[in-house]
């Protein structure tokens, strides 16, 4: 199989990344793919009018779609919305969402719609706060691009708390046109010093190719292995995986199958990868920039907010192929309480959580906690739901070993000027003007711990105070010894995070005891699961958005399962909430689909040449007779559409 796999990749290479796609699917067997078991329509197979029949609903109740005509249009009214309620569980992004699109969409009366939060803020893992007594906090940061088609659907209807008459959209474009995102270094070594990698993938022919390979596999033959399974040194020793090991935290040991969906999600920007000149970022912190200008708009609308309600679980009447959400059991302020369910109560909610667990430290301790037992939270609502039928999932395959799902990161928030030349030496940029800084992360490429830093616009957030400057640092290796504090980060106060990050970033030895005590406060936040959704896994272990036979019930966010996106995005848990409010609801309009650069030949040749250091697969020598095969090919395309193709994105260049 292996040897009949690469030599369709090197015939690929040929014939350019269209055929790769072709050969592909030959590969595969014509098998289906999960998304094409979900998108059967009723249209009889003698119409020949491609239209009829395209917009049938598929078995979860919705369509997939693009263009302006889908996206610009407004549903009408679901028949008997008024008589319905709906129930959300939990109050992080995907759930808002889901009010969101109940409220405008749905056309959904607001005081029928109920958010059963268990903290007493909103937001879930998109926080952003300050702390009295420990400083201001950031667990994690959202990196977002021009095609998270879902998710700009949502926010362009959503008022911006910042400038009147304008959508969150409207404020995020101009921002991102006015100051447009870009690094000017991406990774250092040496304390401080560019690591010079120069926009540079420096994969070998063989690295090219295995990533190659991994494109082109099918999901099936992807379940439960990991990346380790598909990839060798030739990967992992390249610029490459420095790049995105740190953009996007996966490890060695997490699913292949998930980098090969992030491969094929954001191959238009494989380009923008070395330099983040792909991404863009809010003004403020997530929670400041999307959370609160949607809680506003659920708020104004109506809804239902109930904080101090942890939900326990949801039990079902599950009979004939039906399954029924019966009655929600929960805890409200301590007590326990129960919700009776009818049909017309449709119920959403967010199983697992990559934040469920955080251990938070301060100046002087370390985040030190037993985070491994877990005796409520979001992850046993999801046990216990799992539990009547295995439709449901299978959370034990991402919350069973938080060796593997760790990583911690730290807010430094600095105090004075004293720590502010050494940055600027390295992002060369003030961070103080309020315009992009870094850019995105610098990775410390020779850190022990895998450090990696960012600077977003200041003040990150609205009140911060304007000497101030609060930086984001995370570190994939909790659990080795650091090179300047010679203890693991996860043992390490937010006094020594400060010290080892100091000294990555150039501050001479003797000075850092003192800047990190006096120039600097930290926060470190430990999470157990924060890379749960990258664990190896087959179909079924993430439950689908609407689960088979699902009457009024739907699953939310990173752990529900809904074709070709990629989680760890704001776009996929906008996304699920869309499906399920869609499917649940009978909402009459399509969702955008995930947007197809892996079906589009020009991207695909451009990214090889990117991902080739600007080499053009046709300078590849192929094994034997395909070698003899180029001129011939060549020849025959001289003069036609696919000579210009080939032309417009480097790949035949004068002289081939």
């Amino acid at each position: 199989m292996d040897k009949k796999l690469g030599a369709l990749t090197a015939a690929a290479a040929v014939a350019g990344a269209g055929a790769a796609v072709a050969l592909a699917k030959k590969a595969s067997g014509g098998r289906k793919t999960a998304e094409d078991a979900g998108t059967e329509t009723c249209a009889p197979a003698s119409y020949r009018n491609t239209e009829l029949g395209k917009h049938e609903k598929n078995r979860k109740g919705i369509y997939y779609t693009n263009g302006n005509y889908e996206a610009f249009a407004r549903p009408e009214k679901p028949e008997g919305v008024e008589n319905k309620n709906a129930y959300i569980v939990g109050s992080g992004l995907a759930a808002l969402a889901a009010a969101c699109f109940l409220v405008r969409d749905g056309q959904m009366p607001g005081d029928h719609i109920h958010i059963l939060e268990a903290m007493d803020v909103a937001g879930g893992a998109c926080d952003g706060i300050f702390d009295p007594s420990r400083g201001y906090v950031m667990r994690g940061g959202r990196e977002m691009e021009d095609h998270f088609e879902c998710l700009w659907d949502l926010f362009r209807s959503i008022p911006s708390l910042e400038k009147p008459g304008a959508s969150v959209l409207d404020e995020f474009y101009w921002l991102n046109k006015h100051d447009p995102n870009y690094s000017l270094c991406r990774a250092t070594v040496d304390r401080g010093r560019d690591a010079r990698t120069d926009g540079k993938f420096n994969l070998s022919q063989k690295g090219c190719m295995e990533i190659m390979k991994l494109f082109m596999t099918p999901d099936e033959d992807l379940y439960d292995k990991t990346i380790e399974d598909v990839f060798d040194d030739e990967v992992f020793s390249s610029t490459f995986w420095l790049y995105w090991r740190t953009m996007f935290a996966f490890e060695n040991w997490h699913s292949a199958l998930e980098m090969k969906l992030y491969f094929q999600r954001f191959i238009h920007h494989i380009a923008g990868l070395p330099d983040f000149s792909a991404l863009k970022f809010t003004r403020y912190n997530q929670y400041e920039s999307l959370i609160l200008p949607m809680q506003k708009y659920l708020e104004e609308a109506g809804v239902d907010f109930r904080f101090g309600t942890e939900v326990t679980n949801v039990i079902f009447d599950i009979r004939d192929g039906r399954k029924t959400a019966t009655a929600i059991e929960c805890r409200v302020n301590g007590a326990e309480q129960g919700i009776v369910l009818t049909e017309n109560d449709l119920v959403f909610v967010t199983n697992g959580s990559c934040t469920e667990g955080t251990i938070y430290g301060d100046q002087d301790h370390a985040p030190n906690g037993d985070a491994e037992v877990r005796t409520s939270g979001c992850w046993s609502l999801w046990k216990n739901i799992a539990k009547q039928d295995s439709a449901f999932g299978r959370p034990e395959k991402f919350c069973s070993d938080i060796s593997k799902t760790n990583w911690e990161s730290a807010t430094i928030t600095t105090l004075d000027d004293k720590i502010l030349p050494y940055i600027t030496n390295i992002c060369k940029r003030d961070p103080r003007t309020g315009k992009v800084v870094t850019g995105g992360i610098v990775s410390c490429q020779d850190s022990k711990w895998l450090l990696s830093w960012t600077i977003n616009r200041q003040g990150q957030f609205k009140e911060q105070e304007p000497e101030k400057v609060c930086v984001w640092v995370y570190g994939l290796f909790t659990d080795v010894p650091g090179d300047y504090v010679k203890k693991p980060m996860k043992e390490c106060t937010g006094k020594e995070i400060t010290q080892e990050w100091l000294y990555h970033i150039g501050v001479p030895v003797e000075q850092i005891p003192d800047l990190a005590a006096h120039s600097a406060v930290c926060v470190p936040t430990m999470m157990p699961y924060i890379t749960a959704f990258f664990m190896p896994r087959t179909r079924g272990d993430r439950p689908d958005v609407i689960p088979d036979g699902c009457v009024n019930f739907a699953f939310l966010g990173q752990f529900a399962d809904t074709p070709r996106d990629t989680v760890f995005t704001t776009e996929y848990s906008v996304r699920t909430a869309m499906e399920a409010v869609y499917g649940l609801l009978g909402v009459d309009r399509g969702v955008p689909e995930v947007w197809g650069s892996v079906y589009d030949i020009r991207e695909l040749l451009h990214s090889t040449v990117c991902l080739m250091d600007g080499r053009s697969p046709l300078e590849v020598s192929l094994p034997g007779p395909l070698e003899l095969l180029k001129k011939p090919l060549l020849k025959a395309v001289r003069g036609t559409v696919i000579e210009k193709v080939l032309r417009d994105q480097d790949v035949l260049r004068d002289g081939m």
